[in-house]
């Protein structure tokens, strides 16, 4: 029971105690003595099991420790291998030794200006950059979940100057594939198909033979590949079409009868498979004397110079499968379409020799 009586000093008092668990789980109790009366107890007794009763619907703010690896499992259902491993390397080193203990609904947002403009001071800001957006989404699905009210990272940014994008000028990129072929370099027909197609290095891992019509003049990607993630869809999940330039389809012809019935178009060479694409590629190019540019380089050596040659905006953004025009506006600026011809009216023009007029200034 929760009231019952004994003797004090000859005197009959009231001792009230009553137990439960709040909304955490924790077992909480409250207890009163020396209650002098049976009505006085009851009374007690009715306000603290309403005490209780609020301890136990109230709602406990999690603590950053206890909502990440719940974050996590929610996360697992629909995102790539890659993605959360990304996010489980990024808050162990970052986010979680700075906020492990304390609770989602306590931290607030100049706590986050300070950890990222001051603890992380001497990070580049592409880092800090990608730290805040993990911060974001941990924080908005706290919030869709029902674990706090408020995103205390909404309203900050970090501006991320435009990378300098390395490409092959047209000059540069014949040279390039004539040498490789010279040298019969086990990663030119690699190289043939990102100059001609733009197609990313995972597109290229899993493009198959059935997924090229060379009747048709057209290569349908719709998958891609990574150490980490495997044989998945494309980056924007969507399926699109690259046609197949004169130049390529002599290629894929000819390249096609040494195949040997290989389901893929392209050799999974070890250095490849491995994510060394990048250093082979560049050491290529240093060899020759050329910008040293990585894998990733060719896609946009692609896009910019179809871009330099007049090639719709629209339709290089189709063909590379750019969901973002501004991502293919970077191009377009390293080409500078936008800006030719912007200085051809000033209106006065540079005077040649038999246009000079003399003139005499008396004293």
């Amino acid at each position: 029971m929760a009231i019952r009586n004994y003797i004090e000093n000859n005197k009959k008092l009231y001792e009230v105690y009553l137990h439960a668990h709040d909304s955490s789980g924790r077992r909480v109790q409250r207890k009163r003595r020396g209650i002098e009366t049976l009505r006085k107890a009851e009374t007690i007794e009715f306000e603290l099991r309403r005490e209780l009763m609020f301890l136990k619907e109230q709602k406990v703010s999690l603590r950053w420790c206890e909502w990440v690896p719940e974050c996590l499992s929610i996360m697992r259902i629909n995102s790539r291998p890659s993605t959360l491993y990304s996010y489980e390397t990024t808050l162990k080193k970052w986010l979680n030794p700075r906020f492990d203990s304390k609770e989602l609904c306590a931290i607030s947002r100049r706590e986050v200006h300070e950890f990222l403009f001051e603890t992380m001071s001497a990070s580049t800001v592409q880092t800090k950059k990608y730290v805040l957006k993990i911060m974001k989404r941990v924080f908005q699905m706290a919030i869709d979940h029902g674990k706090c009210e408020v995103n205390p990272c909404m309203g900050l940014m970090i501006k991320v100057p435009e990378p300098d994008k390395k490409v092959l000028g047209n000059t540069e990129a014949q040279l390039f594939l004539r040498e490789a072929k010279a040298t019969n370099h086990r990663f030119y027909p690699i190289w043939i198909m990102a100059l001609f197609t733009g197609m990313r290095s995972g597109e290229l891992y899993a493009l198959r033979w059935t997924d090229v019509d060379l009747e048709g003049c057209i290569i349908q990607v719709s998958r891609s590949w990574s150490s980490k993630n495997g044989f998945t869809s494309t980056k924007n999940q969507k399926t699109r079409q690259v046609p197949i330039s004169g130049e390529l389809l002599q290629f894929l012809r000819e390249y096609k009868l040494k195949s040997m019935n290989e389901e893929f178009v392209l050799p999974h060479l070890t250095e490849w498979t491995r994510g060394e694409a990048a250093d082979v590629t560049r050491n290529f190019c240093k060899a020759l004397g050329l910008t040293g540019i990585r894998f990733h380089d060719l896609r946009a050596t692609f896009i910019t110079n179809l871009l330099s040659r007049g090639e719709s905006l629209a339709r290089v953004m189709a063909v590379v499968g750019h969901s973002d025009m501004e991502t293919t506006n970077v191009y377009l600026r390293k080409a500078g379409i936008e800006l030719k011809g912007a200085t051809d009216k000033l209106g006065y023009e540079i005077p040649h020799s038999s246009d000079a007029v003399i003139l005499k200034f008396s004293k």
